[in-house]
């Protein structure tokens, strides 16, 4: 490892540069969900296949594509990720119909599905344990700034039309090829595929790395469900707010989360990470309940800033928990299975929302992100008990 402060250090900044193409996918695009819904004449419940199918894949190749980083390399994996990524999401621009759309995204989700977990892999992989919670916060505020970024940058595009946002993903072609020719790569030592699955297999089996499992797929779950799905959709029917005012509100609960987690070291060092996981649990039950009640742009404001600071504490504290748990032979398989739990969250959030939408609406919607939240808060009372055993 290089001497000199983490910030000088160019292996963090293309850890970044992933990471910013990691969250392009979703936030670009919810801005123009509702001029999708106009222009392709579908129903709002339908607009969340345009999420789901493009997190799917990452339920299937997530894993597959852990195991091959840890076989091959990590760049092996992730330049090429990005050229499909990129190409596949430019290719969406030019849909004719919702059907080729949600294809394309399916494919762009393909490209996607290691971004994820791989650049939380590398962090792992290239800092110590003294460096390694700063560098944890730092990717995880950049990736808060990314989310906040662009819904901005997606806005503006959509007012142009819906399919403008789809001009981004381009920035990921030379991503892939500063990636491929200036990411350092580890030598790694070839185990037999039994011994090295059963080595993953012994490590996911933890209860308290499983109950960190759960508590990523349910928060996903609530992200992409209630708050970038639905939001939008409620500021659209109530506020009748256009393509820029989305951006920028989603945007400010992103800006909020950036703050947070630049400060995951400091919070670290002051709160146990069970102790993390209940605060940012009950600014997420809050901002759930005030979303539900609101009817103006102003009262989104408050719980936008909850929600944030909860999503700035949560993700970090869970992601450098896991990340210590595995040696590097077996970490990106491993953070893979974490990263599983993520996709499927992913995709399942909107349609479970979706499924409340059609029952009662929006009032269905945000009371079953509440009722997730109360899930979320019973695994992390569990989780502080296996806390206390092993202090």
């Amino acid at each position: 490892m290089t001497s000199g402060k983490l910030l000088f250090d160019q292996r963090l900044y293309m850890i970044f540069s992933i990471t910013l193409m990691a969250v392009m996918g979703v936030a670009s695009l919810t801005p123009a969900l509702p001029g999708v819904i106009t222009h392709f004449g579908i129903a709002p419940q339908q607009v969340g296949w345009l999420i789901a199918a493009f997190t799917l894949p990452g339920m299937v190749m997530t894993p597959v594509t852990g195991i091959m980083a840890d076989r091959f390399g990590r760049k092996a994996i992730v330049a090429p990720s990005l050229l499909l990524f990129g190409l596949a999401g430019f290719a969406c621009f030019f849909s004719p119909d919702f059907k080729t759309l949600i294809l394309l995204r399916l494919i762009q989700g393909i490209g996607a599905s290691s971004l994820g977990t791989l650049n939380v892999t590398l962090i792992g992989d290239f800092f110590d344990s003294g460096r390694l919670q700063t560098a944890m916060g730092y990717n995880a505020s950049i990736l808060s700034l990314g989310t906040a970024i662009y819904p901005v940058l997606g806005g503006a595009l959509a007012t142009l039309g819906w399919q403008f946002p789809f001009l981004l993903p381009l920035l990921s072609l030379p991503v892939a090829i500063w990636i491929w020719f200036g990411l350092p790569e580890h030598q790694t030592e070839k185990q037999q595929m039994h011994s090295y699955l059963k080595i993953i297999w012994k490590l996911i089996i933890q209860p308290r790395v499983w109950m960190l499992f759960l508590l990523t797929f349910f928060i996903f779950m609530v992200l992409y469900g209630s708050l970038m799905t639905y939001v939008p959709i409620l500021m659209k029917q109530r506020m009748d707010a256009v393509p820029g005012e989305i951006g920028m509100m989603m945007s400010l609960m992103s800006l909020v989360t950036a703050i947070i987690a630049s400060q995951t070291g400091k919070i670290g060092r002051m709160l146990k990470p069970s102790r993390q996981i209940m605060i940012s649990l009950i600014f997420y039950g809050l901002a759930m309940v005030i979303y539900w009640k609101s009817v103006s742009l102003f009262n989104l404001i408050f719980p936008s800033v909850m929600f944030g600071i909860g999503h700035g504490m949560i993700l970090p504290c869970i992601q450098n928990s896991l990340v210590s748990y595995a040696p590097f032979q077996e970490r990106a398989a491993f953070m893979s299975a974490n990263s599983l739990l993520n996709r499927t969250g992913q995709t399942l959030g909107p349609m479970f929302a979706g499924l409340f939408y059609t029952l009662s609406g929006l009032t269905g919607v945000f009371l079953s992100g509440a009722a997730l939240i109360v899930i979320m808060v019973l695994i992390a009372i569990s989780l502080g008990k296996t806390e206390k055993k092993h202090e």
